[in-house]
């Protein structure tokens, strides 16, 4: 059974990769595809891939994912150019992605009674994370107004990272440890926020440094190159777990650091690690259909369904148009941005982590909340995503063409910093 589930995983990848390109320019996304056939091969159906939730080959998969898409996400943002164009990114990461924490936390719990105030929190930054990736043409359509696909391109990069500290938090408090003296929870904030960053720096620095000088030598082969962007990241994350720190937070800041301190070998570092994060997040997708969403779907009554439902719309759109006030925006353009913040690979792999928490006695309903948020955006956005882009792009040139210094249409520099799905360099044409 184990040939023949890796046999079927290898033909299914390269039979995905015969269509990749073609796929591109439609409403079907590779996260529906990758997350189909998990549910079809997996113990559910035909029984051909033997995963379930707790398994060690899961966590193992959602923590190198995790790891190295902080890392690539992070390398990417070139700050000098990111405080030029800040505004409209930066209004959705300070105002929009806190308000989206407490509405999603105060919903859930007016919904289930049967979660505590620390487990409603969790749920609510499970899925305060958004995923470009699952709205492609959104962010590769040179037909959306760059300054709009920036914006949802530079927030999908950051907020993952920024919600680390609090899902980590958060899962240490709803498993029971809110009864620690205030010297525990300085302590632990202390490992969270200081030694996973004070680890990040150091390594990413570091790290940077010495590719460089090994390439620029030419010590260094051009595939070492590219292999070190994964090591660097492994070594973050493992330097920060040493010594007390978050390691993915450390996975995080390395990326940021290095990306800013070593620019002459990101881009050839960063195109390892996109097209391993491609794969890895598609495997991760696989896994999500394999192992979650049956055992998830018993659990689906009414107010789960319910929140995931709030969850893509009010919960989302509400704190985007208020932290979009006075940028003089029109409504599409609201509509647009709120609309557009899936649901995905961070979520899964953020309530992963919370499920090896077995002291959180809400885990199952947590777990049954964001599997059916995220399903629901797998599809809903992967299908709104064309003729969402479409339709807006279409509403910008007529708005432009009456008002060329309008706000949706003012000029930025563009920050690649996630690209469909991840490592493609190809553009949707809408």
């Amino acid at each position: 059974m184990e040939h023949l589930g890796l046999a079927a995983l290898a033909a299914f990848i390269l039979s995905f990769g015969l269509i990749s390109r073609r796929l591109e320019s439609t409403s079907i996304t590779g996260p529906m595809i990758f997350a189909a056939f998990g549910v079809i091969a997996g113990p559910a159906l035909l029984g051909i891939l033997e995963l379930d939730v707790e398994s060690e080959v899961v966590n193992g998969l959602a923590e190198a994912t995790l790891v190295l898409v902080l890392f690539a996400d992070a390398a990417r943002i070139d700050l000098k150019i990111l405080r030029k164009n800040f505004q409209t990114p930066g209004r959705l990461l300070g105002i929009g992605l806190p308000l989206t924490m407490l509405l999603g936390a105060g919903v859930a719990l007016l919904l289930f009674e049967s979660l505590s105030i620390w487990e409603a929190a969790l749920v609510a930054v499970i899925l305060a994370p958004t995923d470009a990736a699952l709205g492609q043409a959104v962010v590769s359509s040179p037909k959306v107004p760059v300054r709009i696909r920036q914006a949802l391109n530079v927030e999908s990069g950051l907020n993952d990272g920024m919600c680390v500290p609090f899902v980590m938090i958060l899962i240490a408090l709803a498993s029971g440890d809110s009864s620690q003296p205030a010297e525990y929870w300085l302590s632990y904030a202390a490992g969270q926020l200081l030694l996973g960053p004070a680890a990040g720096i150091v390594v990413g620095y570091l790290g940077g440094r010495l590719v460089s000088l090994g390439f620029r030598t030419k010590w260094m082969s051009h595939a070492f190159l590219q292999l070190s962007s994964l090591a660097v990241a492994l070594l973050a994350f493992s330097a920060a777990e040493m010594i007390g720190g978050n390691g993915f937070i450390a996975a995080f800041v390395a990326g940021l650091t290095l990306g800013n301190t070593s620019r002459d070998v990101c881009e050839d570092m960063m195109e390892f690690a996109e097209t391993e994060g491609q794969l890895l997040g598609l495997l991760a997708f696989l896994a999500f259909g394999a192992a979650n969403i049956v055992p998830a779907i018993q659990g689906v009554d009414g107010p789960v369904l319910l929140y995931a439902v709030l969850s893509l719309t009010v919960i989302r759109m509400l704190p985007v148009a208020v932290s979009l006030l006075g940028t003089g925006f029109r409504l599409p353009t609201y509509a647009f941005l709120g609309w557009f913040g899936p649901r995905g690979l961070a979520s899964i792999l953020y309530v992963l982590m919370a499920l090896r928490a077995e002291e959180i006695a809400g885990r199952e309903d947590i777990f049954a909340i964001v599997v059916a948020t995220v399903l629901l955006s797998v599809f809903a956005h992967g299908f709104s995503a064309v003729p969402g882009a479409s339709w807006y792009a279409e509403h910008s040139e007529r708005r432009m063409a009456v008002d060329p210094q309008c706000a949706e249409g003012r000029m930025v520099e563009e920050i690649p910093v996630r690209l469909p799905f991840r490592g493609s360099r190809s553009t949707v044409d809408t």
